[in-house]
């Protein structure tokens, strides 16, 4: 739940094995009629002392919107490490910004950055993704390194799957990121495409 980072080594652009952190680079998921759309935007935004990337994740029910976050990150161009400085969150009900549930930002009431990926898991790492008290406490495990990935968009072979917990939310989720892709299943939620937006 700590991480000794030289902050000098941080950068808003890059990539490792599962995670883009490139400008335009986008994901779309689908689950029935929910779609879960994320995209790296060219906007930046300084969080803590660091310039970090803004990372749209927008999500839509049956053709509305439910919930845009905008999620900030950097990678260390050392270790390929990505981590999490914090996310602002709008949470819609007909058309309208009706909650702001679940934001926060590292350096700000007690919050700290997390680790989102590591430049090189390896199955039984167990790490914060987010130090938010009260607000946001996402910690996960990395359970297998070797899972085949069997989605709309395509077969992938030796992906990662991580089970993530909260310690303030009960219950638990299941991720799994393809090499060179990234996110392709959230629970339910499955890759439906993927690639710069636009194209």
């Amino acid at each position: 739940d700590s991480f000794p980072v030289d902050k000098a080594n941080l950068t808003d652009t890059g990539h490792n094995p599962y995670f883009i952190l490139e400008p335009g680079y986008c994901l779309q998921l689908k689950h029935g009629r929910a779609t879960l759309t994320i995209t790296v935007l060219s906007e930046t935004k300084k969080v803590d002392g660091v310039t970090t990337r803004v990372v749209e994740e927008r999500e839509e029910k049956n053709g509305r919107l439910d919930e845009i976050s905008r999620n900030f990150f950097a990678i260390d161009r050392t270790t390929l490490d990505v981590y999490y400085f914090g996310e602002e969150v709008d949470i819609y009900k007909k058309g309208k910004v009706v909650s702001h549930e679940g934001a926060w930002l590292s350096g700000v009431g007690g919050a700290r950055f997390g680790l989102m990926m590591p430049g090189r898991p390896k199955v039984g790492d167990k790490f914060y993704q987010e130090l938010a008290p009260k607000i946001a406490m996402d910690r996960v495990e990395v359970v297998a390194d070797d899972v085949e990935g069997k989605i709309p968009a395509g077969t992938f072979q030796r992906c990662l799957r991580i089970k993530e917990t909260s310690a303030v939310e009960r219950g638990s989720s299941e991720k799994i990121y393809a090499l060179g892709i990234g996110l392709i299943r959230d629970d339910e939620f499955v890759l439906t495409k993927y690639g710069k937006s636009g194209s």
